[in-house]
């Protein structure tokens, strides 16, 4: 066999491409306005912004609950309240002689058997007929038990009232007062941060004005639930400390756990808020390049590189020139 007929490579051109050029090529850096890309990188932050607005949610169906209970004698609403006093087994200090006795001791001196108290009126009922009559709902409604029992006694009719109940008339005015505003304006914040908890996802500059008004929503929500608690407690102590009285004081479990429940989602939803103002990626911050931006890039790039791989050269038979 001839030396010249042996076989041999050809010769690469310089105008092949190498193949680093080529996947270069094909694999273009990801654009960050792709929406693949921002929802892969604002993943954690998407989820958190969830529930947030979830933990609002939750807070504004019970500070509505809140809101409305005890407004009507339906069996829902009449159960939502923040104190009930039961006067059936009351001691009168006077009785006139004319009275006949009723069902209860209450009904001989012309009182209900109980008063329960709500944001923006009070109930009252008897024990056989449940809720009789609802006062009309006004704001900043305050409960004076003096001016409401004492107009009800029949003639001639008297009951010792312990002397703490006049002394925290005014105290339990102001609290109602501040707890109806703070009530009312706490749910007003959460249910607006429902709608506006989705702006946090484009900047973390965002975190700073919706965190704040997170926090005032809490705080408002918190000293109104403390402030409820609180005169329930005082107002059943009052009452009770003067056992010649025979007046019994029941604080309302339902309403305490709305309130309470109410406290807690807003400030989980709070605490949500103010750690996005430092963690998680925001999309400004992939268009910026902070906080994961190049990182992403990488990945992404990395990732198609690997799914076209490598574009091997081409060896090819050399023909034989004389034949």
């Amino acid at each position: 066999m001839a030396f010249g007929s042996v076989p041999g490579f050809r010769k690469r051109t310089a105008a092949t491409s190498s193949p680093d050029a080529n996947a270069h090529k094909e694999s273009p850096q990801p654009s960050i306005e792709d929406q693949a890309t921002l929802k892969r990188g604002t993943r954690t932050r998407r989820n958190a912004i969830i529930v947030s607005c979830f933990c609002y949610l939750v807070a504004v169906v019970f500070l509505i609950l809140i809101e409305i209970g005890n407004t009507k004698g339906t069996r829902v609403l009449g159960d939502i309240y923040f104190f009930k006093l039961d006067l059936s087994d009351i001691l009168p200090q006077a009785v006139p002689t004319t009275l006949s006795l009723q069902n209860s001791i209450a009904r001989t001196l012309g009182l209900h058997d109980f008063y329960q108290v709500g944001l923006w009126n009070f109930c009252e009922g008897y024990n056989t007929d449940g809720i009789t009559h609802c006062s009309t709902p006004t704001t900043l409604y305050w409960f004076n038990p003096v001016e409401i029992l004492l107009g009800e006694l029949f003639s001639g009719a008297s009951i010792a009232l312990p002397s703490e109940v006049n002394d925290i008339l005014n105290i339990l005015r102001i609290a109602s007062n501040i707890m109806f505003g703070f009530f009312l304006t706490g749910l007003l914040l959460d249910f607006v941060l429902i709608f506006l908890s989705p702006i946090v996802l484009y900047s973390r500059w965002w975190s700073l004005p919706l965190s704040f008004l997170g926090f005032l929503g809490t705080l408002l929500v918190l000293i109104a639930s403390a402030l409820g608690t609180a005169m329930s407690l005082v107002f059943k102590y009052a009452l009770t400390s003067q056992t010649d009285l025979n007046v019994n004081v029941d604080v309302g479990i339902k309403m305490f756990a709305f309130m309470w429940i109410a406290t807690g989602f807003t400030l989980l939803a709070f605490i949500i808020h103010a750690g996005l103002g430092c963690c998680c990626t925001s999309r400004r911050d992939l268009r910026t390049g902070r906080k994961g931006g190049k990182n992403l890039n990488q990945t992404v790039t990395s990732e198609k590189k690997e799914k076209k791989g490598l574009n091997l050269p081409k060896f090819g038979k050399r023909t034989d020139a004389s034949g």
